[in-house]
């Protein structure tokens, strides 16, 4: 089984809200996840980033792969 570490959108239409978890790589963007690691708040100046950091560095020690984005979002909360 293939483990991302993604963004799950939530939020009204042009509010974006994002949840950053953990989930299987052939579930929906928004559907089914296996734990929520923290949240990302690009709406706000600046930006809202919560990271449970023990949670990230377990989940990154156990091979799950970061989008890109969160892979960004990691090495700003210093979890990368």
């Amino acid at each position: 089984m293939a483990v991302k570490i993604r963004l799950r959108r939530l939020g009204a239409k042009k509010a974006p809200f994002y949840r950053i978890v953990v989930a299987d790589s052939r579930s929906p963007r928004d559907g089914r996840f296996i734990e929520e690691l923290g949240y990302y708040n690009p709406m706000t100046d600046p930006a809202d980033i919560k990271v449970d950091v023990e949670k990230a560095k377990a989940w990154l020690a156990k091979g799950a792969q970061p989008t890109d984005t969160v892979r960004a979002i990691l090495k700003k909360t210093n979890v990368i």
